[in-house]
C-alpha cells in the first residue's frame, strides 16, 4: 500500500497553501472566490486530469504508445444542498496517429487503472470520451 501526506495552512481569509515533497500550491478558500488560485472543486477537478495524464504516460510505454501531447478538458457540476459534485464530464484530446482502436485500448487503460479516476468514480457520475487531436 502507498501512503500520502500533504499539509495545508491557512495563510488568511483570502488563501492557504497546500505543500508536499518541494512543491506548494495556493489554495482558494476565500468566500468571495480568487482568480490567481485554485478553489476546492477545481482542485479535485485537476487530480483528475493529472491522473489521467499520469496513466497515459504510464500506458504509453507498455503499449508502445505513440503521441506528441495530450490535454484533458474537464466539466464538473455542483449541487448546492447538500453541497456535492454530482457528474463529471471530461474529454482526452491525444496528438497521435495511432488508429482508432489503438486510441480506444489507451483510453481502457485510462480508466481502469487510475487511482483517482477509479474512486472518483466510485461516487461520481464519470463520463467521458477520448478523440484525435484535429
Amino acid at each position: 500500500m502507498l501512503e500520502y501526506n500533504v499539509c495545508a495552512r491557512r495563510i488568511d481569509g483570502h488563501g492557504g497553501e497546500a505543500s508536499v515533497k518541494e512543491a506548494r500550491i495556493i489554495l482558494d478558500t476565500d468566500v468571495n472566490g480568487r482568480l490567481d488560485a485554485f478553489n476546492p472543486a477545481e482542485l479535485f477537478l485537476a487530480a483528475l486530469a493529472a491522473c489521467m495524464i499520469k496513466g497515459i504516460e504510464r500506458a504509453t510505454p507498455m503499449l508502445k504508445f505513440d503521441l506528441r501531447g495530450v490535454e484533458v478538458k474537464l466539466h464538473g457540476v455542483r449541487q448546492d444542498s447538500p453541497p456535492k459534485m454530482n457528474s463529471i464530464d471530461y474529454e482526452l484530446i491525444v496528438d497521435t496517429d495511432e488508429t482508432d482502436h489503438r486510441l480506444e485500448l489507451l483510453h481502457a487503460n485510462v480508466r481502469k487503472y487510475g487511482t483517482i479516476s477509479n474512486t472518483i468514480a466510485e461516487a461520481v457520475r464519470l463520463d467521458g470520451i477520448i478523440r484525435r487531436k484535429s
